[in-house]
């Protein structure tokens, strides 16, 4: 390209110098540029010169006044990214270190390139062609600025807009121009908030409220919340007791559910109220998160701002209807649903349990293994002895089937009689002896053998399952006690026998009615109750 510059010949320069890096000429004719003469004249008496160098020579200049003079600043654009920073063309290629590049670490140093800004030259060194730049500087010096504008109307209550500058676990950074502030998780919102990024994103504009501001530290504590009213502030009036209500389940825990019924209210349903009947383990296994539930309002506590709901309530209470089916002395079918140590429960209509108590089992024998009688999922027929709504009981009876023995007891034995019956059970202190059903009666350990036989226990003379003919000694139907001798009708055989000898049927009769009343001496009830009482009566 020939360029005019007043000497006798015309000057060179290579056009490739009046391209930019887009590949555009950026001259045409007539236009006046800058130069620098390389050669007088060349072999053919042109000059020689330079675009280029005479742009390097501004720009040196142009760098050399920026050190020189405080303040001063130069444009550039990032074109590349290398090794610990990114390289800047100021009219030469300059050098941006990472930790010049803004005020905080960067991670991304690809979303500067292609980008202009201005920067301050912190040293250059013009032999080397080595030129180091900053930006951070400009912008701590911009930042103060703005910091010292921001303080002068910085104040708590004051509301006020900035950009959200970092994120944690624990809130957010809130630049407020100059100045940050930290909005806490507590205070974005008044229901719950997982995490800060579930709300915010780096660069959100947000308008906040001033909390807490300390001039000596230069602390500032931000509210998003605050913003808006307490939801609590009107929760009588929006939820009185008994109301219906929906909500999502946001929280599960071992002892309920918390229910949201809006953004910073919410709700605990009990694992108690969750259902009338069933046995929840653990909320999870009936509701899930997200699951929107359905539940009335039971109780409202200001004080401690707790709300509790019910869920079972939308239902009817199936114990308000039980006492209308099952009235006192029905007779139930169910299948036994679980045996434990103090009773059977077996399962009625609506989900309800009732339970047979172990003394409701027997009017007599005493069970010690229930478990032996009954299983689980075995159908067994009962009445209905009590309701309990308020607690939530249902009491039935299996004795209650058949007849108690013992109302015609007192008719049918008498003491003296000779009856038969099955050994049931043996302990230390005597054997229990089947009469009939439902009906037994205790041969003492005393009464049993013969007068010359010596019995350690029970078991030496009798086992289970013997059937045996006893004397009855004595009926205590208020101790629904029946005590028996073998002793005794040995006693009374062998004087029958005597009877056929010496003759005298007053006499023998006498002597009977004898031998009855010294057995019935004996302390025979006391033995009987200590015995009952071992046996847990």
């Amino acid at each position: 390209m020939t360029i005019d510059v007043g000497y006798k010949s015309e000057g060179q320069v290579p056009v490739s110098e009046f391209y930019t890096h887009d590949g555009k000429l950026e001259v045409k004719r007539g236009d006046e540029v800058d130069v620098f003469l390389e050669r007088r004249e060349d072999q053919e008496g042109a000059i020689i010169l330079s675009k280029d160098k005479a742009d390097k020579t501004k720009v040196w200049d142009e760098i050399a006044r920026a050190c020189e003079q405080e303040g001063s600043m130069i444009e550039g654009k990032v074109v590349s990214r290398v090794r610990g920073g990114l390289t800047v063309d100021i009219g030469i290629p300059a050098f941006l270190p990472g930790s010049q590049i803004d005020l905080h670490p960067v991670q991304d140093l690809d979303q500067f390139i292609g980008k202009r800004f201005t920067f301050k030259v912190l040293k250059f060194n013009r032999r080397r062609g080595n030129i180091v730049l900053s930006r951070r500087s400009i912008l701590e010096q911009e930042r103060e600025v703005l910091k010292k504008e921001t303080l002068k109307n910085l104040c708590v209550g004051a509301v006020i807009e900035g950009i959200v500058k970092n994120i944690t676990n624990y809130g957010a950074f809130i630049d407020l121009g100059g100045i940050d502030g930290l909005l806490h998780i507590t205070d974005i919102a008044w229901g719950r908030v997982g995490h800060p990024t579930k709300r915010f994103a780096m660069g959100d504009r947000v308008t906040v409220k001033v909390i807490n501001f300390d001039e000596g530290s230069g602390r500032i504590s931000l509210g998003l919340k605050q913003l808006t009213p307490d939801p609590w502030s009107t929760v009588q009036e929006k939820y009185p007791v008994g109301l219906r209500v929906r909500g999502k389940a946001v929280s599960i825990t071992d002892y309920g559910v918390f229910v949201e019924l809006e953004e910073g209210l919410e709700g605990l349903v009990h694992v108690s109220e969750m259902s009338w009947t069933k046995k929840i383990k653990h909320p999870s296994k009936y509701v899930r998160i997200g699951d929107i539930v359905e539940a009335v309002v039971l109780n409202v506590d200001m004080d401690k701002k707790r709300i509790s709901l019910g869920m079972k309530q939308i239902e009817p209470n199936p114990w308000d209807l039980i006492e209308e089916r099952y009235p006192v002395g029905t007779k139930i079918v169910g299948q036994v649903k679980t045996v434990t140590d103090f009773g059977i429960f077996i399962g009625i209509d609506e989900g309800i349990d009732g339970l047979v108590h172990v003394s409701e089992l027997s009017w007599t024998k005493k069970i010690k293994h229930i478990a032996d009688a009954y299983k689980k999922g075995q159908e067994v027929e009962a009445i209905v002895l009590k309701i309990d709504k308020e607690n939530e009981r249902f009491s039935l009876g299996i004795k209650q089937l058949r007849p108690d023995p013992w109302d015609t007891v007192p008719q049918k034995y008498k003491a003296g009689q000779v009856v038969t019956g099955t050994i049931t059970s043996l302990t230390d202190f005597g054997a229990f002896v089947e009469l009939e059903e439902e009906l037994e009666g205790l041969i003492h350990i005393s009464e049993l053998g013969t007068g010359e036989q010596k019995i350690g226990h029970p078991s030496d003379a009798v086992k289970v399952g013997d059937t045996v003919t006893v004397l009855i000694l004595n009926i205590d139907p208020r101790e629904r006690k029946i005590g028996l001798s073998i002793k005794a009708l040995m006693r009374k055989k062998e004087r029958e026998e005597i009877k056929q000898y010496v003759g005298g049927e007053e006499e023998v009769t006498s002597n009977l009615g004898e031998m009855i009343q010294d057995e019935m001496q004996k302390n025979r009830p006391e033995e009987m109750t200590e015995g009952s009482e071992k046996e847990g009566d």
